[in-house]
């Protein structure tokens, strides 16, 4: 937002709402849905990768040993199948770049 924010010349201490600021730089997406689409964009395209590769091994690498005490941290891969369930992606929906891409939108 404060990127927004300096763009439209508007200073904080004139304590005018984000949402105002939106409409008024005609922004229709937030940088978290952006973030979001660009995860789901790199993991559609590693996965069409050939299993060699390096990225896709890295990906489906796992740490041995056992994990921390408490409650267990989200990994990469565990919240790239929340998203995946948000947009109803199916896990071979990444086979077809032209169909995963306008899904993910």
């Amino acid at each position: 937002m404060d990127f927004w924010r300096h763009s439209a010349r508007i200073s904080r201490k004139d304590k005018i709402r984000n949402t105002i600021i939106r409409q008024k730089m005609s922004v229709t997406r937030s940088f978290l849905d952006d973030i979001k689409t660009k995860q789901l964009e790199w993991y559609g395209h590693v996965q069409r990768m050939e299993e060699r590769r390096l990225p896709k091994e890295v990906m489906k690498w796992r740490p041995p040993g056992r994990r921390k005490r408490g409650r267990p941290k989200l990994t990469w891969a565990e919240g790239i199948r929340g998203l995946m369930g948000e947009k109803g992606l199916m896990e071979e929906d990444w086979n077809d770049r032209g169909n995963w891409r306008k899904k993910i939108l």
